[in-house]
């Protein structure tokens, strides 16, 4: 333990990263899916299927203090935990992002990825490629002696150059044999502050870009994060592991880059 931080061996590691390639194939498996006229609760059942029959793993999210879905699917608006429904059905145009965790063996993978349905308005592409580019960034400083106030400041230094903002409210997590732990992993900060990083350390860096103001509300539902303005939200999230060289991304996507 590093300050109540996990610090986790050679065979957590294997563990993890054995979770979250699993997590990142559902999002592989889900995207020719992710067209128009098509349901975010088909897109669940779909995803929900493959984990329990295909992966022989558990959907992490279902039931989860009592939520109810496999997935989360959060569209145009919605910053996070958008709940799949029969109703919200896919248009050209929009974008939305896909989120999924499962366990194996009793560890966890935790991602998501925005997607495009059909094409996109100049704006919303410039948001998502932004919001990738600073998850990128966010990525880029995870070693042994940085602090989490560099990945911080590294996602906000890319947002803000586009003049995008980002949202507070919410944040990555440590995360293993437990869903959420410690480390609580901003995405705004300053060089050099907060907790130092060390080899054997697991979590996750989701970085939410609004192309407006970084408000956020919750809906009546419960789980629904909507941007207060209305404007467009989009998120990236990967699982990485501090190794002795720098980072390992757990999650990566069988594509190599997504945008």
């Amino acid at each position: 333990m590093a300050r109540g931080v996990p610090i986790h061996d050679a065979d957590g590691i294997e563990m993890a990263r054995r979770a979250a390639r699993l997590a990142a194939e559902v999002l592989d498996m889900i995207a020719p899916y992710v067209e128009p006229g098509v349901s975010t609760e088909a897109l669940d059942r779909l995803c929900h299927d493959h984990i329990v029959h295909v992966q022989g793993a558990i959907p992490a999210n279902l039931g989860y203090h009592d939520y109810p879905k496999t997935i989360l699917t959060s569209v145009n608006q919605v910053v996070c935990h958008g709940i799949p429904s029969r109703d919200r059905i896919l248009k050209k145009g929009d974008i939305v992002n896909i989120d999924v965790a499962v366990i194996k063996d009793g560890w966890y993978g935790d991602t998501s990825r925005m997607y495009f349905v059909g094409a996109p308005s100049a704006l919303a592409r410039r948001l998502v490629e932004t919001a990738y580019e600073a998850l990128l960034a966010g990525i880029g400083q995870v070693k042994p002696g940085a602090t989490l106030g560099d990945v911080g400041h590294a996602i906000q230094s890319v947002a803000h150059r586009a003049h995008f903002s980002v949202v507070r409210e919410y944040c990555g997590h440590g995360i293993g044999q437990i869903y959420h732990d410690d480390p609580q992993v901003l995405h705004y900060g300053q060089r050099g502050e907060g907790l130092t990083l060390e080899a054997g350390m697991v979590f996750t860096i989701e970085p939410m870009l609004n192309a407006g103001q970084r408000g956020t509300r919750q809906l009546a539902d419960g789980w629904t994060v909507v941007t207060k303005d209305g404007s467009l939200s989009a998120q990236w999230e990967h699982m990485v592991a501090v190794t002795p060289e720098g980072c390992e991304v757990l999650t990566a996507w069988a594509g190599g880059q997504a945008v």
